[in-house]
């Protein structure tokens, strides 16, 4: 550049941004400004430098200013100002560079209390739209909170105000880790990538020398994490500052709880510094919307001992409180967590700390996916006799995925340990024990088993053993599913739970809930259905469907495949007959694109495919690559080899099949026809989508109604299924 340049008088050119800083990532932008005296030839000069550089396909990001333009510029665009504060002499005329960088931090700090609040609104909106790096399955290092953009403003901050220098100082360690996880990353790529796909991490690790994904995406939440709580407590002595500036009286010290005050808008122990201290200043900060001092934590991080064990009782109701407090007790705990607090409180939470989990169904690590479940089972409290329970059940239902093997049973594994550390009764233990065991019952009978099999109910009576541990596994299912993302919980899964809930209360105490039926299980009989209705099609209710045809082979594939041509998503069936020999199927759907489908159309092409006049195959085959952009498999997810899997002990009437494959087009009609040519009955469904992929569970039986247990009859069926997947 300097030779591009050449011997120009009156001009300079000022790197800025990351360049100026000189920590730019391989493919990131060179941002340059050209600084000139009010050359009039300055337009040839400037092309004299960019088109070369355009030619070896560098992204430039440039601007061509006197030193008077670049500072109205600044006086109006925040990006522009904080850029200039990072400003370095390239080529050309050093004094005239000086000027610039010079004028542009006295203009910084003489309106201070202007900007640092617009920076301050600019880091929370840009927080809130990418989110919080350090609990995400998929970060985008740069944008999101407790990424470099975080540190460039505290950085930028630091220079308007003098409360910062060793919040600066602090975050220097992890800006620099993630900085080097950031090169790497484009390296890999070859081009400007900041988010940290799931596909990706693996060969990442590799080149950085990380022992697996796992390692590296434990160093960016870590990294992230510490920039994070530095950033909160950056900023809010930035607050405390601007209100002191403006002639603010500072309040006196308000008495919170025992040994625990508000100082200037942080909780502050003035008394013993003990684990109980800290859980009850913890809990009066969430609930009273403040932050633990960063002074107190670095003290307690440096006096306090684990607790004694048992906990005292003092000590586990400190603990409960901090959980009800929610979300607010997210952020406080947070703060715990960076100094290892959690960690000497409660050993175990050391292996779930910032542990991600590689998948797409997740969109949080363990340790924030626990609290986020935590805070949903706060709003269900009142629904069960033990809240306590409910909030440590939540806490601790994963832990089991911070120890070898699977999670359930390592879980288990240690809630005694656990459970006897808190204080806890061994009934109360064994409750714990329970809600880990179990924590995932609910959501997959009710979604893959027949609720109106006698044998179903039984089981789930049988497992969780009285109504008052089965309200705590309802509350937990819909804690957690809340807690884990978008398609793990909604109203069609919400219903289906509340459904086996009511059934498996009435089997445990008939006289507690009445008979334990749901709204949806007011409809009468398949056969009363039937009464008085013609053939065809016909729309019960928003979302369920009752379809009357004769009797035949097939039926729910071909009403599976025009449902798929239509947009329609299948929930859940039922199929049967009617007194009058004819198939009677009640549909649950809904819409994949939200829109109210043509009933007319619909009932048109089912009519034809029944009669063999409609070729679904061929129509299914165009809709799939129509839209196969939106049925694609997720960036974050591996496709998985589909798998048929057997629960000959799930039902006496019939044969349970359940099928796990990707999510795409007709992926019911496939299975369904493959059933369907292997001469089988589909008694009826549970449709589930998780995220990229399908759960779908079938009661079947032959064709005199018969179950199939026959071991070479299983295999031929499971050969045509996946042959039907694989193919299709």
């Amino acid at each position: 550049m300097a030779g591009l340049l050449g011997d120009e008088r009156d001009v300079a050119l000022v790197a800025v941004g990351s360049f100026g800083r000189d920590d730019r990532a391989p493919h990131s932008d060179l941002d340059i400004v050209l600084v000139h005296r009010g050359r009039s030839d300055i337009a040839s000069v400037a092309n004299r430098v960019w088109y070369p550089i355009w030619d070896r396909g560098l992204s430039l990001d440039h601007s061509v200013r006197t030193v008077k333009e670049a500072l109205a510029v600044a006086g109006d665009d925040l990006k522009a100002a904080l850029g200039l504060l990072d400003g370095r002499h390239i080529a050309g005329d050093r004094r005239l560079a000086a000027e610039l960088i010079d004028r542009s931090l006295d203009h910084w700090k003489s309106r201070a209390r202007r900007r640092l609040p617009e920076l301050r609104d600019a880091v929370l909106a840009r927080q809130e739209r990418f989110g919080d790096i350090a609990s995400l399955l998929e970060p985008e290092i740069k944008e999101g909170k407790g990424g470099l953009r975080d540190v460039h403003a505290l950085q930028a901050a630091a220079r308007g105000t003098p409360v910062l220098d060793d919040v600066v100082a602090d975050v220097v360690a992890p800006y620099r880790e993630l900085l080097a996880i950031r090169g790497a990353a484009h390296v890999r790529a070859g081009r400007n990538v900041d988010r940290l796909l799931l596909q990706d991490q693996d060969v990442l690790a590799d080149d950085l020398g990380v022992a697996d994904a796992d390692a590296l995406m434990r160093a960016v939440s870590t990294a992230a994490g510490a920039i994070a709580y530095l950033g909160d407590d950056g900023w809010q002595r930035v607050d405390r500052w601007l209100a002191d500036k403006r002639g603010r009286a500072i309040v006196r010290d308000r008495p919170l709880a025992s040994g625990v005050v508000l100082r200037q808008g942080e909780v502050v122990i003035t008394g013993d510094l003990d684990a109980g201290t800290a859980l009850s200043a913890a809990a009066v900060a969430a609930r009273s919307g403040h932050q633990l001092a960063r002074s107190t934590l670095a003290r307690l991080d440096e006096r306090m001992r684990p607790p004694p064990e048992p906990w005292p009782r003092t000590l586990l109701q400190a603990l409960i409180g901090l959980l009800g407090a929610g979300d607010a007790a997210i952020p406080v705990i947070a703060s715990l967590d960076h100094y290892g607090l959690m960690e000497r409180m409660i050993p175990e939470w050391g292996a779930v700390r910032h542990k991600p989990q590689r998948n797409a169904y997740h969109r949080f690590t363990v340790d924030r996916h626990l609290l986020e479940a935590v805070a949903r089972a706060v709003d269900l409290t009142r629904d069960v006799a033990r809240p306590d329970l409910l909030l440590l059940g939540a806490l601790l239902h994963d832990i089991g995925k911070g120890f070898p093997g699977d999670h359930t049973e390592a879980g288990i594994a240690v809630i005694d340990r656990i459970g006897a550390r808190l204080g806890l009764p061994a009934a109360d233990i064994a409750v714990l024990e329970a809600l880990i065991r179990h924590h995932l019952l609910l959501p997959e009978v009710a979604t893959r088993r027949d609720l109106g099999d006698p044998a179903t109910i039984e089981r789930v009576a049988e497992a969780v053993g009285d109504v008052e541990t089965l309200e705590l596994l309802a509350a937990l299912t819909e804690a957690d599913s809340l807690a884990t993302g978008s398609a793990a919980w909604s109203e069609w899964k919400a219903g289906l739970v509340d459904d086996l809930v009511r059934r498996t209360t009435a089997r445990l105490d008939p006289g507690r809930r009445g008979q334990g039926a749901t709204a949806g299980e007011q409809l009468p009989p398949l056969g009363a259905l039937a009464h008085g209705r013609a053939d065809g099609l016909h729309v019960l209710e928003p979302g369920r469907l009752l379809l009357l045809t004769r009797d035949q082979p097939g039926v729910l594939s071909s009403v599976a495949g025009v449902l798929a041509l239509h947009g329609l998503e299948v929930l859940a069936a039922q199929a049967g007959p009617a007194e009058d020999g004819r198939a009677v199927d009640v549909i649950d759907v809904v819409s994949a694109f939200g829109q109210t489908p043509d009933w007319a159309r619909v009932t048109t092409d089912l009519e034809e495919a029944l009669s063999g006049r409609l070729v679904l195959e061929r129509k299914l085959a165009d809709r799939a690559r129509t839209y196969t952009s939106r049925y694609r498999t997720r960036s974050a997810a591996r496709p998985a080899e589909p798998r048929v899997l057997w629960h000959l002990d799930a039902s006496d009437r019939s044969t349970v099949i359940e099928v796990r494959a990707a999510d795409g087009v007709a992926v019911l009609h496939r299975i369904t026809r493959a059933l369907a040519d292997e001469g089988l009955d589909v008694r009826s469904a549970r449709v589930a989508t998780l995220g990229h992929e399908v759960v779908d569970s079938f009661y079947v039986a032959d064709g005199d109604g018969r179950k199939v247990t026959d071991p070479e009859r299983l295999r031929s069926i499971e050969g045509a299924v996946l042959t039907a997947l694989r193919t299709g």
